[in-house]
């Protein structure tokens, strides 16, 4: 499974269409490369499933009022 498309959003309630907090639970494997001095360096993730929770505008603070907009087909040939 490769990296999820990340989502376009409108808030309804502001017009915002560029901050957003979003809350994703994502499960992942990883290697973990530690040093001899135990320095931790993250290679080879992958993410295994992924999922939004939570959308909430950063302007007004709504999460009510935030709505998914449609991909454009360019964007999904990406």
């Amino acid at each position: 499974m490769g990296p999820v498309p990340p989502a376009h959003y409108r808030c309804s309630a502001c017009g915002n269409l560029t901050r957003f907090d979003v809350v994703t639970d994502r499960r992942t494997r990883a290697f973990h490369h530690y040093s001899v001095g135990g320095e931790l360096v993250v290679e080879e993730e992958q993410i295994l499933s992924q999922e939004v929770v939570e959308v909430s505008c950063r302007w007004c603070g709504h999460g009510r009022a935030v709505e998914i907009l449609p991909v454009a087909a360019e964007e999904t040939a990406r």
